[in-house]
């Protein structure tokens, strides 16, 4: 079967940056046609293509995960923090468009926490290797969803 809109893609993937340094490995499931679950350029290239294609693409910043957003850089009291969260942990915030955010604990300095929203990829161009292990028709409850459920997806 050759991937096409709405097929329930399966991956083995690896993201170093340009110069090869690795950053991130292992294997992903998405819906494919549009839902946002993968970066497009990588979408756009796994189209029409079948279970052992191969490829390896360079991401520019902005087709990987965008710039830095550097106003989502907050500092806020440590009075204001939740007791047991680290440096590396993660706290929901309200981010600048309104909606719920998420920000990464980056430091802890006094009385200060430094919170980050940015990706912690964000600013960087990526080298995104993948390989299809599996294509399958997606089910209506992931196309109702918009992601694909099970091994390497979501779970409800």
């Amino acid at each position: 079967m050759n991937i096409t809109k709405d097929s329930a893609v399966t991956l083995t993937y690896k993201v170093t940056t340009p110069q090869g340094k690795p950053l991130d490995s292992g294997n992903l499931a998405y819906l494919h046609g549009g839902y946002e679950n993968i970066f497009p350029k990588v979408e756009a290239a796994l189209e029409g293509q079948a279970v052992g294609f191969a490829t390896t693409l360079d991401l520019a910043v902005e087709d990987a995960f965008g710039a830095r957003d550097e106003s989502l850089v907050r500092t806020i009291p440590k009075s204001e923090f939740p007791p047991g969260v680290k440096v590396g942990g993660q706290l929901q915030g309200v981010g600048n468009d309104g909606q719920p955010a998420v920000f990464n604990v980056v430091k802890i300095k006094g009385p200060e926490v430094h919170l980050d929203g940015n990706h912690p990829l964000a600013g960087q161009a990526l080298k995104f290797s993948c390989k299809v292990t599996a294509v399958r028709a997606a089910t209506a409850e992931e196309i109702a969803h918009r992601h694909v459920h099970g091994a390497h997806g979501h779970q409800h």
